[in-house]
C-alpha cells in the first residue's frame, strides 16, 4: 500500500526537494531511523520523540514503521494516537521532547499521507536539521545494541492536556454560556478534542462529522467543504458553526445566517478585537491571495498589513521577521503567535468566539465590518511551468487592467505550486467588471503562453 504526499519536512508539510514519490512503510522506517540518529542523545540522558497522527487508515501502518526506525536508533518514543497537528507542537514542548512527528496529509483525502516535523520549541525545524535528516535517509538502517534500544510508551492523557491548554488561551473568566455552536470535525483528529473544548467553556455544542473510520476524513465535510455545516447551523438555529480540516490546523466559521466566514474575515475579527482591547500585536501578515478588503479594513483600523507568498511557512517567516503576532491565509490557516507556536484551528476559533462574546454582537455583524471585494479566478492549463513575469505583452495587459480597476483593485498572476496551471486573479469593487476583466486578461495571457 502506498500513500502519496507532495512534501516531507517542515511544519507546513514537507520540503519539496525530496520529491513527490509515494511514501512507503520502508521509507517511513528509514525516516524514523534518520530522525532517531539526528535527534539522538547529546550528552547525558536519553532522547525522546513524540509521534501523533490524524485518523486516516494508513496512519497506523506508518506509525508502526516510524516507531521501529526511531527505537532502532536508540531513541525513546511517546505515542499520542490521533491528535491535531498543533497539539503535537504544544506537547513536544511540554513533554520536553527533542522533536515531534505528525503523520498527516492535512485537508487531503484519505488516500494521501505525509509527515510534518516540529522542533523542541514547537516550531518548524531549522534548515540544518532538515538537511541532516535528508542526508541520513539515504544511508542504510542499522540497529543499536539491544541494551540501548529505544522504548515506546503511550501518553494516555494527551487529549486532556491539550484541551486545557486550548481553554487557557481565552483566560479563566471568559464563558461561552448562551452560545449554541455546531462543530464539524471533518472525521479528523479534532473529533475527540474540539467538542470538549467548547462544551467546557460553556457553549451548547452540536458535534458533527466525529465518527472517523479511516476512510472518511475530509469527505464532503470540514473546512474544505463547509456546505453541510452551513445547513446544520441554520437547521439547529445555532449562533456559530466551526469547521476544522483533517489535522486541525485550519478553521472556517459559519454565521447564524449560514454564511461562510473565511480565513481573511477571521483574521480581521481577531485583529479588530485585539486593537479594541489595546493589545499590541504589531500587525497582520497575509498572502498574495488575501482579499483586498482585508487590507483596506485593517488600514481603517491603522493596523499594518503585509503580504507574502502563499503558504503558512512564508507567513510564519514574515511574522518572525517583523516580530508580529497575527497572520494567516484565506483557507483558514491562522497563526496567533501570542497564544501558540503554530497555526491552530481550535485556538483561532476561540479567539473569534471571544470577540463575539466580548462585543456582545453576532458573528455576522463582526464579519460585516470588513467588506470583501469580489474576486474572479481563471486557471490556464500549461504544458509546463512558465515564468510570465518578463513577458512584455503579458505585463502590458496586466497594467491595463490594473489602471481600469484603480486603487481599489488588483491583479495577480500566480503559477500553481502543484500542477502546470497559471492562475489569473482579478479583484475589484464591481463583481461584473471583475469577472469581465478576468476573462479578458486570461484570454490575452493564454494567447502569449500557449503559443
Amino acid at each position: 500500500m502506498d500513500a502519496k504526499s507532495k512534501k516531507y519536512f517542515g511544519t507546513d508539510g514537507i520540503r519539496g526537494n525530496v520529491g513527490t514519490a509515494p511514501i512507503t512503510p520502508d521509507f517511513m522506517l528509514k525516516l524514523g531511523f534518520a530522525a532517531g540518529v539526528v535527534f539522538g542523545s547529546k550528552g547525558n540522558g536519553r532522547s525522546k520523540i513524540i509521534i501523533g497522527k490524524d485518523t486516516r487508515i494508513s496512519g497506523y501502518m506508518f506509525e508502526a514503521a516510524l516507531e521501529a526506525g526511531v527505537t532502532a536508533a536508540g531513541v525513546d518514543i511517546n505515542l499520542l494516537g490521533p491528535m491535531p497537528t498543533p497539539a503535537i507542537a504544544y506537547l513536544t514542548r511540554t513533554l520536553r521532547a527533542r522533536a515531534g512527528i505528525v503523520i498527516s496529509a492535512s485537508h487531503n483525502s484519505f488516500e494521501d499521507n505525509g509527515i510534518k516535523f516540529f522542533s523542541s520549541e514547537g516550531s518548524k525545524l531549522p534548515d540544518e536539521l532538515e538537511y541532516a535528516i535528508e542526508e541520513q535517509i539515504v544511508k542504510s538502517v542499522s540497529t543499536v545494541s539491544s541494551d540501548c534500544l529505544g522504548k515506546a510508551s503511550r501518553i494516555n492523557d494527551a487529549a486532556g492536556r491539550y484541551i486545557e491548554f486550548c481553554k487557557s488561551t481565552v483566560g479563566s473568566n471568559l464563558k461561552f454560556n448562551g452560545l449554541k455552536v455546531v462543530v464539524d470535525c471533518a472525521h479528523g483528529s479534532t473529533y475527540h478534542i474540539a467538542p470538549s473544548v467548547f462544551q467546557e467553556l460553556g457553549a451548547d455544542v452540536k458535534a458533527i462529522c466525529v465518527a472517523p473510520d479511516g476512510l472518511n476524513i475530509n469527505e464532503q465535510c470540514g473546512s474544505t467543504s463547509p456546505a453541510a455545516l452551513a445547513s446544520a447551523v441554520v437547521e439547529e438555529n445555532a449562533d456559530v458553526g466551526i469547521a476544522f480540516d483533517g489535522d486541525g490546523d485550519r478553521v472556517i466559521l459559519v454565521d447564524h445566517l449560514g454564511n461562510i466566514v473565511d480565513g481573511d474575515e477571521i483574521l480581521y475579527i481577531i485583529a479588530r478585537e485585539r486593537r479594541r482591547q489595546n493589545i499590541d500585536f504589531g500587525g497582520v501578515v497575509g498572502t498574495s491571495m488575501s482579499n483586498l478588503g482585508l487590507e483596506l479594513a485593517l488600514d481603517a483600523l491603522d493596523v499594518p498589513f503585509v503580504r507574502t507568498n502563499v503558504g503558512d511557512r512564508y507567513v510564519m517567516k514574515q511574522l518572525l521577521l517583523k516580530g508580529w503576532d497575527l497572520g494567516g491565509e484565506s483557507s483558514g490557516h491562522i497563526i496567533c503567535l501570542d497564544k501558540t507556536t503554530t497555526g491552530d484551528g481550535i485556538i483561532s476559533a476561540l479567539q473569534a468566539l471571544a470577540a463575539v462574546v466580548n462585543c456582545n454582537q453576532p458573528l455576522a455583524d463582526l464579519k460585516n465590518k470588513m467588506r470583501k471585494l469580489p474576486q474572479s479566478m481563471v486557471n490556464i492549463k500549461l504544458s509546463n511551468r512558465l515564468d510570465v513575469t518578463n513577458n512584455k505583452n503579458v505585463q502590458s495587459a496586466v497594467a491595463s487592467v490594473e489602471a481600469r480597476l484603480g486603487e481599489k483593485g488588483r491583479v495577480l498572476l500566480r503559477p500553481s505550486g502543484t500542477e502546470p496551471v497559471l492562475r489569473v486573479m482579478v479583484e475589484g469593487e464591481d463583481s461584473d467588471v471583475v469577472s469581465r476583466l478576468a476573462k479578458e486578461l486570461s484570454d490575452q495571457v493564454a494567447e502569449e503562453v500557449l503559443e
